[in-house]
């Protein structure tokens, strides 16, 4: 079997550095970019095979970023490397259709097995999460909300705006006008009920489109 082809995604460089180490016997890590319009972008460019990517990234978060590649890349397996232990966290990923699942505290036990996995196209997920999903199921215990009303370009613009860009740079950022920043602004108000900013940001970071996870 060919080396897989490995690129991370971290804010933290040296957890990126770290990882790299962990998994360099056995994969090809092709590259580390430190938020998620930056995986977005570098995906094409250096062709991974697998994705190890955070949740809590600035710019676009590791979710949204899957999502959007499953559209863009869907060949391009993303493993979900995260301090969060939340069952409904791990749902959320897999929904969105990643294919791996686990914990920054497990990864040097855990991370090189579940690139084999992914890489031969099978779904990995951390022991610590499958309770957790189990219970869930076993309760009845609802996932996490998350609104599906808005596009992937709204929660870009949403999650820029909760982590305090202002409109000009969120337009230099995502390529966009200020004025096209300023209608999906004042249209998530809308669509969302949101009668001031501080509501819609209030949104954001309760409503899941914008959650601050641990790093």
């Amino acid at each position: 079997m060919n080396r897989p082809r490995v690129l991370f995604a971290d804010d933290h460089r040296l957890i990126r550095e770290a990882f790299a180490r962990l998994v360099e016997t056995e994969c090809d890590v092709v590259g580390a970019v430190a938020d998620g319009l930056a995986l977005l972008t570098e995906v094409p460019v250096l062709q991974p095979d697998i994705v190890i990517a955070d949740i809590a990234m600035p710019l676009l978060n590791g979710l949204d970023a899957a999502r959007q590649l499953r559209k863009d890349a869907p060949d391009v397996k993303v493993i979900i490397l995260t301090m969060n232990e939340d069952a409904d966290l791990a749902a959320e990923a897999f929904r969105v259709g990643v294919s791996g699942f686990l914990l920054k505290n497990s990864a040097a036990s855990e991370l090189l097995q579940a690139i084999r996995e992914v890489a031969l196209g099978r779904s990995y997920i951390t022991p610590m999460a499958t309770r957790g999903l189990v219970e869930n199921l076993l309760h009845g215990t609802e996932p996490i909300a998350r609104p599906v009303e808005l596009s992937v370009r709204q929660r870009e613009v949403l999650q820029l705006l909760a982590e305090g860009h202002t409109m000009k740079e969120i337009a230099r950022l995502l390529k966009i006008t200020p004025r096209t920043v300023a209608f999906h602004k004042y249209s998530m108000m809308e669509l969302l009920g949101a009668k001031t900013f501080a509501e819609l940001i209030q949104f954001a970071l309760k409503g899941g489109v914008v959650k601050t996870y641990p790093a």
